[in-house]
């Protein structure tokens, strides 16, 4: 997954900040639009979305609004609009900081270190009785481990951090596997059905990882 996403049609602009971005040792990708960005965040995902609200076609109010229907990774609001309707607008809808162009490059840079440090390097993952710890790559219930292979313990991972969120079968997959991977998107099922067995107390009637009929699969509980 990409570290960040930047999301800016002033080309200037964006390869300075993507410049200043690969030189404190993030992955960046960046778009020009604001339906190139959906769509590839829909297929690839980000951990951090840059976003620039005034761009050709849809905006950066409607991206927002469409990673937040179904993600909650962190957003920035980046723009020149800078009257209070505009930030109240964009914080509704769900974006972590609104962030007035021109900005400083080393203020922006620490805002995006602490979100890192926060949301990423928090190591456990809890939810009453199921317990996730990253760096170990264990998983508990009720405090008993549970074995989980790598693509359990991911798939896991990616719901319970996502956790109240519905995400979409093709984003799990490309996630978790890869949009160039030789595996057959069925196998997303296959691991769904596992997870269940050795996580929900009835699999056939899961109250953890529930499926969104049509769009893909939601943990439901309070992950943290």
């Amino acid at each position: 997954m990409t570290d960040i996403l930047v999301v800016e049609d002033q080309m200037e602009m964006a390869a300075l900040l993507c410049d200043f971005l690969r030189a404190d040792g993030y992955s960046v990708e960046h778009c020009i639009s604001g339906e190139e960005a959906a769509a590839y965040f829909e297929q690839y995902g980000a951990r951090l979305v840059i976003l620039d609200v005034m761009l050709p076609g849809l905006d950066g109010l409607g991206v927002c609004r469409r990673i937040r229907g179904s993600s909650n990774t962190p957003i920035f609001i980046v723009s020149a609009r800078t009257e209070k309707d505009d930030k109240l607008s964009g914080l509704v809808l769900g974006a972590d900081d609104y962030i007035e162009k021109p900005y400083d490059i080393d203020i922006l840079l620490a805002k995006i270190k602490g979100i890192f440090q926060r949301r990423y390097h928090t190591d456990v993952i809890t939810d009453g009785c199921i317990r996730l710890y990253k760096s170990k790559r264990t998983a508990y219930k009720n405090d008993v481990p549970v074995e989980l292979n790598q693509k359990e313990f991911d798939l896991l991972c990616l719901l319970m951090e996502n956790c109240g969120k519905t995400l979409n079968k093709d984003y799990l997959f490309n996630q978790i596997w890869g949009f160039d991977s030789f595996s057959e998107p069925q196998t997303l099922t296959v691991h769904i059905k596992w997870l269940r067995q050795k996580i929900e107390n009835d699999p056939k009637k899961p109250e953890h990882i529930v499926t969104v009929w049509g769009v893909g699969y939601r943990y439901e509980g309070e992950a943290k």
